[in-house]
């Protein structure tokens, strides 16, 4: 027979397990999508010097790039943006005349990179995927499999890629190291990553200057991920690093996006000339130990 205390201490254990499962389902983590706050992201992201800064790093170290390699190749490369958001690179390599397929899981997103595509030329080679990046392998295999133009041409069922990119995408990913075995796959021989990510040491630094030592001293302090575009599950460049060596890919170039832009909360002298900031953002982006500073690191590879 059960006593009063035996039923008591059961239920508390039985509540005990719930709470903890209920804890584990808040904490699992999903690929996260920007599909509700596209205008929000727009603005906040690229709607100032913040945004003309990582873009005018990442056209310096991809461009060139991209313009050697096709001149190597003699053709215009085949590049995938996976997870592009606005998409800006993808498009402005488009229209130097490579083929490109963008994906993103947010349609809102791919809506306003459509415009943007749109306003440039509206015979750019794109081809538009709204779907998890993981689904882009099987649909680029139907696709071309339909197409048998793009059978003939091609001495491979589904050709790869000469230039994969994923920026901004890592740090939101349920399972950031998986993507990539998916770059082992879809990118081609010579092929290269163009991988750029948040800086998880740029929040600590950035934190200890504006003196928000009570933030640093929580260790359980989430961001408001509703609303907030800090990731809470940033990507460690010694991580990247390491996957990089596993999948036996050689560094090309290490750029920061931001080495010293969001530390100045006094904005005085160059500071005022939003071209003078770029230029310096540009010149120390890739010089030690300035560039691991940056908000957002940019990782150049090849295998």
């Amino acid at each position: 027979m059960q006593t009063s205390s035996q039923s008591t201490k059961e239920t508390n254990s039985q509540l005990t397990d719930l709470t903890k499962e209920t804890a584990m389902q808040d904490e699992t983590r999903t690929d996260r999508s920007f599909d509700t706050i596209a205008d929000y992201f727009e603005k906040k992201v690229y709607g100032g010097l913040k945004g003309d800064i990582r873009l005018a790093v990442l056209r310096r170290d991809i461009f060139a790039y991209t313009a050697q390699m096709s001149k190597e190749l003699g053709r215009p490369l085949r590049v995938l943006d996976v997870g592009a958001g606005l998409a800006q690179i993808a498009i402005e390599l488009a229209a130097q005349g490579h083929s490109v397929v963008i994906n993103d899981i947010s349609a809102n997103m791919l809506e306003k990179a459509k415009a943007s595509a749109a306003e440039i030329d509206r015979n750019l080679d794109i081809r538009w995927y709204v779907c998890p990046y993981q689904e882009i392998e099987d649909k680029l295999a139907i696709d071309e499999l339909q197409n048998k133009d793009s059978i003939a041409k091609n001495t491979e069922k589904t050709a790869k890629f000469d230039l994969i990119m994923s920026h901004a995408l890592l740090e939101w990913l349920a399972e950031p190291a998986a993507i990539m075995d998916f770059c082992d796959r879809l990118l081609a021989e010579h092929g290269a990553l163009s991988l750029c990510f948040y800086n998880p040491a740029s929040f600590d630094y950035r934190n200890l200057i504006m003196g928000n030592f009570n933030l640093l001293d929580n260790t359980d302090y989430k961001a408001d991920t509703k609303k907030s575009l800090t990731p809470n599950y940033p990507v460690a460049k010694e991580e990247v690093e390491s996957w990089l060596t596993t999948h036996h890919y050689q560094t090309i170039l290490t750029s920061g996006l931001r080495v010293f832009h969001d530390y100045a909360p006094l904005k005085r002298g160059g500071h005022n000339d939003p071209d003078a900031v770029i230029r310096m953002e540009l010149r120390y982006s890739q010089r030690e130990p300035y560039k691991w500073l940056g908000r957002y690191l940019h990782i150049m590879a090849t295998r």
